[in-house]
């Protein structure tokens, strides 16, 4: 199985910027698709951003309209590793953060994905 592990979160100021790192252990993320989700204080977890993984191509990417323009999602093959840059962040944007994993095809919703990271804490300041 896929292990996911976020690393990056932390304090920063509004209208800064913040990148988070899932990287990926036990098997390739090749053919995958990772998503990013939130969770902040007294909301539901919400989609955030995917990307699917590909060997060959750049691969397809979707993001939430709240946060399309400002968030930005890549892959490092080499380190089979798939970050989320976080740029201009607001207080709303205070949350925990997940990456999640699944083999089959890209989706926004939270119950399509098998295989979570433990999450980030990502804290926006006024």
């Amino acid at each position: 199985q896929v292990q996911l592990v976020e690393s990056g979160g932390g304090l920063v100021q509004a209208g800064g910027s913040l990148r988070l790192s899932c990287a990926a252990s036990g098997r390739s993320l090749n053919g995958y698709t990772v998503g990013w989700f939130r969770q902040g204080p007294g909301k539901e977890r919400e989609f955030v951003a995917f990307i699917r993984w590909s060997s060959s191509w750049t691969g397809s990417t979707s993001y939430a309209d709240s946060v399309k323009g400002r968030f930005s999602v890549s892959r490092d093959n080499a380190r089979n590793t798939v970050y989320l840059q976080m740029n201009s962040l607001k207080p709303e944007d205070t949350a925990v953060y997940y990456c999640a994993a699944d083999p089959s095809a890209p989706s926004t919703f939270a119950q399509r994905y098998d295989t979570w990271g433990q999450g980030t804490q990502v804290t926006v300041s006024s």
